[in-house]
């Protein structure tokens, strides 16, 4: 086993919030992680900061008005606010435009260059004619030839995540102006990725213990022949290449992002007062280095980055890299640029970090895509969260206060079979939940926890101690004290996971932090005093109900702001299917195409429309209203209309529009 474990997360790009998407990929798993071995007394880093360069930035900047620097310093202070208020902790986030990384990147350029690994080629590149400049890969949209998306980007397909060359669209057009751009020479730096074709496909075959998606998928694009690929880009943004003859050329931003990673663990280093601390963590063997992205991150972080290490030859290679697939919002794909995603900053506003946290754990796409929705999030959190695991700690801790003057114990022997069990599972849950974390199955730990409580409120039932109180209270005494031991337990178990509820458990128990490995103890040696007991968790509809007293001035009154309008979504539906609800006089369901997918929505105009003569009407939709349940019917929308003298009258555009476009 390794002496030391090196976690790094995904450089969040500085040009925009986070959403729920990044961190259930990979923030939250990658922070469950170094929790937990922290709390098994493992040495552990988790490193991590904002990616700075690159075109994404720049185009946000031209498309804003500001300069780059602007956007970067915002992005980075937003972003590790929002990781502060879901208590991700990092020992060091850092940031790519330092100088630190800049020398950090250069160098690491150099060697590579110097080592035969990187040649200066003369190519063709899109030249925007309205722009007057080379566009560099993002800087150009089209058609995707594998999957036919009309807005690719030239870098890669948000769509299917295939890796592309700007040359490879159909149809491309400059994405800031919409011009056709033409080809035009000009000359860039290739890393000759193909030279270590046969060592990564060796590597890859090794890692059997990874998961499949992240080896079978790097494996096939090795099979399939590697490229070389352009490192250097046409930008006054970024890592200027460090050559002579290079002048106005920058660093490709998936060159020098995961230099990133070393950079942050040199700044890691030089604020602890030993600056060369950092070359254990990224040149000793004995570090275990583990990657947490998402799946649209796999070619780089399993084939370009550990290519790139090869060729530099004085660092480890990533021992793991558990890439976790995608998450959905309300069955469709979370998409920034259609502004369909649930943001961060907005969602620490109405719900504890611990809920979020939760939530997002559960609905974790660790073995495929997964959806979250907000009706399932609230399901969850009432039934598990409040009923199960809150409703156990409570119960059992005020019946301590209130019968046992506050005090439990000692508890060194088991009476019966009912205590045998409970002792046994408290006893096995650190192992079980633990080889789950090490395994990277996140949702699988958490659901044990869950289970351990479960049967806690099973065992504080058939024990009765609201009986034994009055006839047998040693055996009351017994009954609580193992509650008490299995809520200790819960205290650590639930760390890597819910922090804060840790932290309020330990305040509940009057107690310190307890080793990983001591949470199977269910023996009390002595008398023990707990403190106050308080609430753990409220129902969701009573954390909504506190938010909107505290905070008055954001509800909406008679007159609203652009931004609380612009929250609105609203879209041309096409209706494809109409029929009325069975034991209902005003409902009708319809089925509506809004381009990306087909909706349902329950709308209340039986009286006034025939089913049969809606089919192929286009109406305004608002598509990202709550969904609710009419009838049986999930409604995921709200059809606009005008009403006169009480009667609904349908909106429809004087032309015919593609379903799906915004109405503004």
């Amino acid at each position: 086993m390794k002496k030391r474990i090196l976690v790094t997360s995904a450089l969040p790009y500085a040009n925009g919030p986070l959403h729920i998407g990044h961190i259930a990929g990979a923030y939250l798993p990658a922070d469950i992680y170094t929790r937990y071995n922290r709390l098994k007394g493992k040495e552990i880093l988790h490193i991590c900061g904002t990616d700075e360069h690159g075109v994404a930035v720049t185009i946000r900047a031209e498309k804003e008005g500001k300069n780059p620097r602007q956007i970067v310093d915002f992005y980075h202070r937003e972003i590790k606010e929002e990781f502060d208020a879901l208590h991700i902790e990092f020992d060091n986030f850092s940031r790519t435009s330092l100088p630190l990384h800049k020398k950090n990147s250069q160098d690491f350029f150099l060697t590579v260059f110097k080592k035969g690994y990187v040649e200066k080629r003369d190519t063709e590149q899109y030249f925007c004619p309205n722009c007057n400049r080379f566009l560099p890969d993002r800087y150009v949209e089209g058609t995707c030839p594998k999957c036919g998306y009309e807005k690719a980007r030239g870098d890669q397909c948000e769509h299917c995540g295939t890796w592309l060359e700007p040359t490879d669209l159909i149809n491309p057009r400059c994405a800031i102006c919409g011009a056709t751009p033409y080809l035009k020479n000009s000359s860039h730096y290739y890393f000759k990725l193909s030279k270590l074709s046969h060592r990564l496909e060796d590597w890859l075959k090794s890692k059997t213990e990874w998961k499949d998606v992240v080896r079978q998928f790097a494996l096939s694009w090795v099979k399939e022949g590697l490229l070389d690929r352009s490192i250097s880009r046409d930008l006054d943004w970024g890592v200027p290449v460090p050559l002579e003859d290079a002048v106005g050329k920058v660093l490709y931003v998936w060159f020098d992002a995961p230099i990133g990673y070393i950079s942050s663990t040199m700044e890691w280093a030089e604020k602890k007062g030993d600056p060369k601390a950092w070359e254990q963590w990224w040149k000793d063997k004995d570090t275990r280095l583990i990657h947490f992205i998402g799946k649209d991150n796999i070619v780089f972080h399993a084939i370009v980055w550990p290519a790139m290490l090869m060729a530099h030859g004085d660092y480890i290679l990533p021992d793991d890299i558990p890439a976790n697939y995608f998450l959905n919002l309300e069955g469709s794909k979370i998409s920034t640029s259609r502004n369909w995603a649930v943001w961060i900053k907005d969602l620490v506003k109405q719900y504890p970090s611990d809920y979020i946290r939760f939530g997002l754990t559960y609905a974790m796409p660790e073995t495929k895509d997964s959806d979250f929705t907000f009706a399932d999030f609230k399901a969850k959190v009432d039934y598990e969260l409040a009923n199960n695991v809150g409703n156990f700690v409570n119960r059992s801790l005020k019946f301590i206060k209130g019968y046992m003057g506050g005090r439990v114990g000692p508890l060194t022997q088991l009476e019966n079979e009912k205590d045998r069990e409970l002792a046994a599972l408290i006893e096995r849950a650190p192992s079980e939940i633990g080889g789950y974390i090490e395994g990277f199955h996140f949702r699988k730990g958490l659901q044990s926890i869950l289970k351990l409580t479960a049967a806690g409120n099973k065992y504080f039932d058939a024990m009765a101690p609201w009986t034994t109180k009055k006839s047998d209270v040693e055996r009351t005494r017994k009954t609580l004290a193992l509650c008490y031991s299995l809520i200790r337990a819960l205290s650590v178990l639930i760390e890597p996971y819910l922090p804060d509820s840790a932290r309020k458990l330990r305040h509940m128990l009057n107690i310190g932090k307890v080793p990983w490995d001591g949470a199977g103890n269910w023996r009390l040696e002595s008398e023990v005093e707990i403190g106050e007991v308080s609430i753990l968790y409220k129902k969701v509809e009573e954390i909504i109900k506190m938010e909107q007293v505290k905070s008055p001035e954001e509800q909406p009154s008679s007159e609203i702001t652009y931004e609380y309008f612009s929250k609105m979504k609203i879209k041309i539906g096409k209706i494809i299917d109409a029929k009325k609800v069975p034991q209902s006089k005003k409902l009708l369901e319809l089925k509506v195409d809004i381009g990306e997918k087909v909706i349902t929505l329950a709308a209340g105009i039986s009286q006034y429309y025939e089913p049969e003569n809606l089919i192929g009407k286009e109406i305004p939709v608002i598509v990202n209203l709550k969904p609710r349940k009419l009838m049986g019917i999930l409604s995921r929308g709200m059809m606009l209309a005008a009403v006169e003298n009480g009667k609904p009258v349908l909106l429809n555009p004087l032309e015919e529009v593609k379903p799906g476009t915004d109405v503004s």
